[in-house]
């Protein structure tokens, strides 16, 4: 739902130098604000499917980085185990 209303951009007679500057920045910050709007909706749109999967396997490998980890850990723990029961 995008408003089409834009103002006008000749100087009105009634508007004072500054008044205008002001209305034209004004006008300069709507369409950047309409052009933010629209880039985030494209953004936000888009990638989300492909960024999910992403972090699913980023999960998996950081799941299986995890468990091989404990496994090493637990193999070093118990040859130590096994080395101090030995002497």
């Amino acid at each position: 739902s995008e408003s089409t209303t834009t103002l006008p951009s000749t100087t009105n007679e009634d508007l004072t130098p500054l008044e205008q500057d002001v209305l034209d920045e004004y006008e300069r910050l709507a369409e950047n604000m309409k052009k933010l709007a629209s880039l985030l909706d494209t953004m936000a749109g888009k990638p989300t499917a492909e960024i999910l999967d992403g972090l699913r396997q980023l999960e998996r490998k950081t799941s299986l980085v995890f468990t091989l980890l404990k496994a090493s850990v637990y193999s070093i723990v118990l040859q130590q185990e096994i080395y101090s029961g030995d002497q």
